[in-house]
């Protein structure tokens, strides 16, 4: 499994906008196959942060994801407006957090 974490920073004053635009693209990453998981918030608007988080079934799910003419228009569009400190980890040893 692949879980993606982390932080996107964007310009306080462009926070609504990429969120909203960022949001819109949700419902096409849940559809994807392989697609385990995927959320987004704002995390604090005066530093123009939100927080990703997403679960992938293997990295063949997240490259078709990330191909997608949506996500690379997205990338297009903001990349050079945000800080992206978002990360991918490879995990195993799924388990309850509680031990259950």
């Amino acid at each position: 499994m692949i879980m993606i974490a982390g932080h996107v920073y964007v310009n306080p004053d462009e926070l609504e906008a990429f969120v909203s635009e960022a949001r819109a693209t949700i419902p096409l990453a849940r559809a994807t196959d392989g697609c385990l998981f995927f959320s987004c918030a704002i995390d604090d608007p005066k530093e123009g942060s939100m927080i990703m988080l997403e679960r992938w079934r293997d990295q063949e799910a997240l490259s078709a994801y990330l191909a997608a003419p949506h996500v690379q228009a997205l990338f297009a569009k903001w990349g050079s407006k945000m800080r992206n400190e978002v990360r991918k980890y490879d995990a195993s040893n799924e388990r309850a957090p509680l031990g259950v």
